[in-house]
């Protein structure tokens, strides 16, 4: 007669994991580095440092750039005045 070993039911539970971060734990090293490169900007001449930056043609690209990584993913309206888009058009005569 043979054994199975080794047969799990599906309705067992996994062992939890020993190590790495844990799920919803926020990542400090992202948030000391946003504190470092606002430190540096600050010291750098903040808001004129950075228009400076984008006025100059080699840098303004590098600048785009991260103006992409600042601007919100989603745009949030006022629930009572929604944003709308509207387009329209007109036969010329």
């Amino acid at each position: 007669m043979a054994k199975v070993i080794g047969i799990v039911p599906k309705s067992a539970k996994r062992p939890q994991p020993k190590g790495g971060s844990r799920r919803g734990k926020p990542n400090k090293l992202t948030g000391d580095i946003k504190a470092m490169i606002l430190t540096a900007l600050d010291g750098a001449g903040g808001a004129d440092y950075l228009e400076r930056r984008a006025n100059d043609p080699r840098t303004a690209a590098a600048f785009l750039g991260l103006v992409g990584k600042v601007l919100p993913m989603t745009i949030a309206g006022d629930a009572e005045n929604p944003a709308r888009i509207v387009f329209e058009w007109k036969r010329e005569p």
